[in-house]
């Protein structure tokens, strides 16, 4: 199908250049970026500052981009899991996090992922194809039209941890993050960006080389490289002790520190040996562990641990690192971490 070129995702630079070649003043691109970014609004048609017929002619040239909500899953703890349909028809989802003093949006980077982590059921969807930075602006656009959130007011903290390898799709990422960084825009701070990483070493130092980007979180899972091999066969080519190594020498910012993710598997990788094996991997580095007991789904064959081992695990890791137990949200409508497959119904 024919799928028109998207305004969300142009930077100001791309909409003045589009604009001046249609002979409009550089101004009226400021119009339509502070209309689609800092305002999200829902298409050039509805920015009142712009003359009703260039207003008409983006409209029907381009339009905003922005998926359609095709339809949205509310959590008992107030989690909602909106799925999400591009203009290929492909879907995506993407999650809202209520919190007391911010909320969180959990986003997409991919349609699919390649991965294959055997605790995941986004893997068993494979790889379909990246998103483009305009689409992964637009969910972060859409939720907050739905949420009625803005960054300037409330903090709003945005995980790219939905579906996905964000690494994978490096420059729609970065592209992506400078545009939700631009106080100008969107206007989230870079320190509440993060984005998450299977482990993908040349593309964690090719990340480390922008100067905006977001916080980095390494999905770890293992203490050992036989175990995570088992468990992240990406292993298998980015070797664990590459992966530390390059963590080593990750230039972090004064204000950060890496973040070490950590699904504890029941009987698998959750005794108190790996807890000490894994402060070992991490000695000298600059990090924090937070600890995901296994959200769980049909097709996936590991179980879930028992709060006291969680706990006991946890007791252990914080004698050398922070190490934090990252409360499930929105399992029951399958909106938690790892259990994101496009589910309907």
């Amino acid at each position: 199908m024919l799928v028109r070129e998207s305004l969300i995702g142009q930077s100001l630079e791309d909409l003045t250049t589009l604009l001046n070649s249609h002979g409009q003043p550089s101004y009226r691109a400021r119009q339509l970026y502070h209309g689609l970014y800092r305002e999200g609004l829902p298409g050039p048609d509805a920015i009142s500052t712009l003359p009703i017929g260039l207003r008409k002619h983006l409209d029907q040239e381009y339009g905003s981009g922005l998926p359609a909500v095709v339809q949205k899953f509310t959590s008992t703890d107030g989690t909602v899991r909106y799925l999400l349909r591009l203009a290929d028809e492909k879907t995506v989802e993407a999650v809202f996090i209520p919190e007391t003093d911010r909320d969180t949006l959990c986003i997409s980077t991919q349609v699919g992922c390649p991965i294959d982590c055997k605790f995941c059921l986004t893997a068993l969807m494979g790889l379909e194809r990246n998103l483009t930075a305009g689409e992964i602006v637009s969910q972060v656009l859409v939720l907050s039209s739905q949420q009625d959130l803005d960054a300037h007011k409330k903090a709003l903290n945005v995980v790219m941890m939905g579906m996905g390898e964000p690494l994978l799709n490096l420059p729609a990422v970065i592209k992506a993050t400078e545009l939700l960084t631009d106080p100008e825009g969107i206007g989230i701070p870079q320190r509440r960006i993060t984005v998450s990483t299977s482990g993908i070493t040349p593309k964690i130092v090719e990340f480390g080389q922008h100067k905006i980007r977001g916080k980095l979180a390494v999905s770890l899972n293992a203490s050992n490289e036989e175990q995570r091999i088992k468990l992240m066969p990406v292993t298998r080519k980015y070797r664990l002790q590459e992966l530390l190594d390059t963590c080593r020498r990750y230039p972090l910012r004064p204000w950060e520190r890496l973040t070490f993710e950590y699904v504890l598997l029941k009987n698998v990788n959750d005794s108190n040996r790996d807890a000490h094996k894994l402060l070992h991997l991490l000695y000298g580095l600059k990090c924090k562990v937070n600890l995901i007991a296994l959200n769980p789904g049909p097709e996936i064959d590991y179980g879930t641990p028992d709060p006291a081992r969680v706990d006991g695990f946890q007791q252990i890791v914080r004698r050398g690192v922070p190490c934090f137990l990252r409360k499930p949200r929105g399992r029951d409508i399958y909106a938690a971490c790892g259990q994101l497959k496009r589910t309907e119904s």
